[in-house]
Formats: structure tokens, C-alpha cells, sequence
């Protein structure tokens, strides 16, 4: 196997083979996993819920005496180590009254920004019935939102609200879908409403994930399950590199409405993801309704202020 090929991560004899099977996995097909692979899985999957059963009481323990207990974050940040994440910081990130705007590759996204800075994330109302999942992401302070439920949108502003005046930090993923790293989506702007007027005192701090080469081989995209994708990822062989850049915050006072926030947040991580690949973005291959946007050939550069 090639160098090149080892970054795949997965046990097939050729980079073609993997990529097969990387193609398959976009279309919905089930990943088969080898031998090794399930092994991988089973060692990673204990020590995750090792983590779980020395975290969990220590987290409760604390808000028996204190408020804004740490073991979340730190839960976060050793879950993204266990699943193959080696994670480097790089800028400043603000500590709290800081809306923080991100491109969006994997699950893995989550665990490793929140285990760096300690965010809590909007995110699908469908996660808050997840098992497991579901009940760390309460412990993280998630704000859920229902994309579906208009009439409540207003509820989700004020849940923002709530959350960024109790100096929480708070992550959106406007993109509305994970990429292949490799593309920038136009940014759904409804959730940043609480934006308008900005709360006083708040920053939005725009933030790049960056993959590198692996994005294209973790990264959660078109008919691909949840499930398949958590055991490829998990399966993996060794560990791969991922940035997380905080760039240069801006107040959002000094842009005129949601769609002007979004559109300088896009801007910024545009180009910090054109500098993290050294070539130009390529056009999502997949339809992505959320942001309106559409894999049609013929109509590469979708509406970046799709509301």
C-alpha cells in the first residue's frame, strides 16, 4: 500500500479499492469492515465507555458544588483523541460571549471543537432523542432547533439568546450538512437571527476545520448513514491530523443584518480553507435542501445568503 493510499485509513489492499468503497458509502451502501477493522471498533467503543463511567459522576459530582463543570469539555476532547482525532489548535479562540461560525466535515467536529474551547452547539431537535448521544449532548448544553417547525423559530432565537446571555459559548454549522472538506456550501443564515440586533457585547468568531487529505475519507457525505459512518471512521487504522483555526473575530454590530454577518463569516473561512488546500474549492457533489443548494452542473455558484 502507497503512502498516498495509507490515508484512507482503511484495510483495502488499493487506494482504488478504498475509494470504491468511500463512493459506495456516498450512495448509502453499507461499508463492510474487516476482521482488524472490528477490532478497532470494539477497543475504541470500551474506551469510550471507560471514559463515560469515570467521567459522568465526576461531572455530577462538581454541579453538586459548582456551576460549569469542566468534564463535559474534557469528556470531548479525549473522545476526539479515542476516535483517531489528533487535534491542533491554532489562533485565539474568545472564552465566552462569542458566537462562533464554522465549516462543517464530520461528527468528530463536535467533539474536538467543544473538547478545545468548551462550546455548546445548535443543533437537529432529532438529537436530543439519540441515545446515548442525546443525553451527552444535554450535558454539553446543546440549544435544538426544528428546521422543519417554523412557528418556532422564534423559540430557537430565544434559546440563542438565553444561551449567549448566560455567557455560553455557541457553535452553528450554517452549511446545514457535513462536506468532503474540499467545498465551502453556502450558509443557511435563519439561526442567526439572534444576531439581529446583536446582543450587546457579543463577537462572532468565524472557525476553519481542517482535515486535510483525510476529509475526503471521513467526511459524512450525500446517502450516507450515521451508523456506517461512525463505524468507518471508527475502523480506521492510526490517527489523523485535524486544525481547528480561530480566526479574527468582528463584531457583528458592524454588519447590517444576518445575511451580511454570514456572508463576511463565509468570507473569512474561504479563505483560510483556500490557503489550508492550496487550490481551488471544488462544487459539493450532492443537493443540500436545507441551504437551497443544488449539485447541478450547469449552476455551480449557489445563493451564498440562502435564509
Amino acid at each position: 500500500m502507497t503512502d498516498e493510499a495509507a490515508i484512507t485509513g482503511t484495510d483495502a489492499p488499493t487506494e482504488d479499492k478504498a475509494w470504491a468503497l468511500r463512493v459506495a458509502a456516498a450512495r448509502g451502501e453499507t461499508t463492510p469492515i474487516s476482521i482488524m477493522g472490528w477490532v478497532r471498533i470494539i477497543t475504541r467503543s470500551l474506551m469510550l465507555l471507560a471514559l463515560i463511567i469515570v467521567m459522568v459522576p465526576l461531572h455530577f459530582l462538581f454541579r453538586l458544588v459548582a456551576y460549569g463543570s469542566p468534564f463535559p469539555m474534557w469528556f470531548l476532547r479525549f473522545a476526539a483523541r479515542i476516535s483517531g482525532a489528533k487535534v491542533k489548535v491554532e489562533g485565539t479562540h474568545l472564552k465566552r460571549d462569542v458566537f462562533y461560525i464554522a465549516n462543517h466535515v464530520s461528527w468528530i467536529d463536535i467533539l474536538s471543537l467543544s473538547g478545545a474551547c468548551g462550546t455548546a452547539f445548535v443543533a437537529k431537535a432529532e438529537l436530543a432523542k439519540a441515545p446515548l448521544v442525546g443525553w451527552l449532548a444535554d450535558m454539553n448544553r446543546t440549544v435544538y432547533v426544528k428546521r422543519e417547525h417554523r412557528m418556532g423559530v422564534a423559540q430557537q432565537i430565544n434559546a440563542l439568546k438565553e444561551a449567549l446571555a448566560d455567557n455560553w459559548s455557541v457553535t452553528v454549522f450554517p452549511e446545514g450538512t457535513t462536506t468532503d472538506g474540499q467545498s465551502l456550501l453556502p450558509f443557511k443564515t435563519s439561526m442567526l437571527s439572534v444576531l439581529e440586533p446583536p446582543p450587546p457585547g457579543v463577537l462572532v468568531q468565524p472557525v476553519l476545520l481542517d482535515y486535510g487529505p483525510v476529509a475526503e475519507w471521513i467526511g459524512w457525505i450525500g446517502e450516507e448513514g450515521g451508523l456506517n459512518n461512525a463505524k468507518r471512521v471508527l475502523a480506521r487504522k492510526g490517527t489523523f491530523d485535524m486544525r481547528i483555526v480561530f480566526l479574527e473575530p468582528f463584531s457583528p454590530a458592524d454588519y447590517v443584518g444576518r445575511k451580511a454577518i454570514s456572508v463576511e463569516a463565509r468570507r473569512r473561512i474561504e479563505e483560510a480553507l483556500l490557503e489550508a488546500l492550496g487550490k481551488p474549492l471544488r462544487d459539493f457533489a450532492h443537493d443540500v435542501p436545507p441551504v437551497r443548494y443544488s449539485a447541478v452542473k450547469d449552476d455551480p455558484v449557489p445563493d451564498e445568503t440562502a435564509a
